[in-house]
């Protein structure tokens, strides 16, 4: 089977995404990282009504020069009383503009003594009032439908008077492992064993993405064992996630298992590391099958796994955050796969201009074995399938942050 440029297979996998799950009313408190269910429209005016922006006072601009006598005090949270004629009254931040009152003159700028303020210099009517609806008309659509909510958008939710939300359900995905050489993390291994990193990863990467991770799982590399759990699995998850058993060794079998039970739509990327990434279903339960090694895992999980799980969740609107940096790095004969390099970012500034440039250094081991390259670098630096790069040449790099961030896709425009 020929290898399949990522791209290809992004559009091929987000193409047949299906219906987002049903939808719930949550509190604002559990809201973080859920995808809305629906458009969210302003009830109210943000802010409701005319308030001050400064400590100063109220007037009307007409009256100045000359000095007013203080009519009233207007702190925010207060009632405001009609301002009478020729006078001013002491407001503070926030607090509601008085009727009649047509500008704010900073305290700053005022000299107040018994019972009265003179406006020192000229005044600009309409200064310093943070008019009604200014932030937010009232009907507004404050929030898409499909947006992953933010701490900010949070707060907006609840600046216009949301106590919950409608957002999507969770997705619910399992997580299998396998391998004879796999022992959980505390246990005591053999000298011919290694401790499963892969389960922890997978399952912190998929709660990053406000999934539900149901059930987790190891187990050994036999086939019926391996067929078994993916059809009991398929029954209590919206999508399996395994690791292992997806390449061309004897001992593989996860991949024969998804053809043998279900169908197989997808295996063989032309990326690296992640090559032998499959695709299918069991009992009409979606399957990524990802590379048992900790970094192709990793890596796949990423740049494939993480666009259709949002697209699942309903997420839409999501782009790329690949930046430019310089690369401190050769690459001398042109690969056949799109390679992922692990890179730190390092700013470098230019005393002649002032700009600075950002630079890729990659990590002391590309291993795909070797995870710790992963948890030090900043970034993946992408090297383009065919492509060769020359020490300083200009090339695309993905932040890790976005790479676990649900704003963010390395994929098509997730519309």
């Amino acid at each position: 089977m020929a290898l399949t440029p990522l791209a290809d297979a992004l559009n091929h996998l987000l193409g047949s995404v299906p219906e987002p799950p049903t939808e719930e009313r949550v509190p604002l408190s559990s809201a973080l990282w859920r995808v809305l269910a629906s458009d969210v429209v302003a009830s109210v005016a943000v802010p409701p009504f005319d308030n001050s922006a400064m400590d100063g006072y109220a007037l009307r601009a007409h009256d100045v020069p000359g000095t007013l006598v203080i009519s009233q005090r207007i702190p925010a949270g207060s009632r405001a009383a009609p301002l009478a004629p020729g006078t001013a009254a002491r407001i503070f931040t926030g607090a509601p503009i008085p009727e009649g009152a047509d500008t704010v003159v900073m305290q700053e700028d005022a000299r107040e003594q018994q019972g009265t303020v003179s406006v020192l210099g000229c005044v600009t009517r309409g200064a310093h009032i943070r008019r009604r609806g200014a932030d937010i008309a009232h009907g507004a659509t404050i929030l898409p439908q499909g947006g992953v909510l933010t701490p900010q958008d949070i707060g907006l939710l609840a600046s216009v008077g949301h106590a919950d939300v409608s957002v999507y359900n969770r997705l619910r995905v399992a997580v299998l492992t396998t391998g004879d050489e796999l022992v959980a993390p505390g246990s005591q291994p053999e000298p011919w064993q290694i401790f499963n990193s892969n389960a922890s990863q997978l399952s912190a990467q998929l709660v990053a993405l406000g999934c539900e991770v149901v059930a987790s799982e190891v187990l050994p590399d036999c086939p019926t064992r391996i067929g078994n759990a993916l059809e009991r699995f398929a029954c209590v998850a919206d999508c399996i996630v395994t690791c292992g058993g997806v390449s061309v060794g004897e001992e593989d079998h996860v991949k024969t298992q998804i053809e043998a039970r279900g169908r197989l739509k997808l295996w063989k990327l032309a990326i690296k590391p992640g090559k032998p990434l499959a695709f299918g279903e069991v009992q009409n339960c979606p399957i990524f099958g990802l590379p048992g090694n900790p970094v192709s895992a990793w890596v796949t999980f990423a740049l494939v796994v993480k666009p259709w799980l949002l697209r699942a969740q309903g997420a839409r609107g999501l782009k790329s955050a690949k930046i430019v940096a310089q690369a401190q790095f050769e690459v001398a004969r042109p690969g056949s796969r799109q390679e992922y390099l692990r890179v730190n970012l390092q700013r470098d500034s230019c005393s002649i201009s002032g700009l600075s440039t950002v630079k890729a250094v990659p990590t002391r081991d590309q291993s795909s074995g070797v995870l710790s390259g992963v948890s030090e670098a900043d970034a993946l630096a992408v090297v383009p399938l065919g492509a060769t790069v020359a020490l300083g040449d200009p090339i695309e790099v993905l932040p890790i942050a976005d790479l676990l961030s649900p704003l963010s896709v390395e994929s098509p425009d997730c519309d």
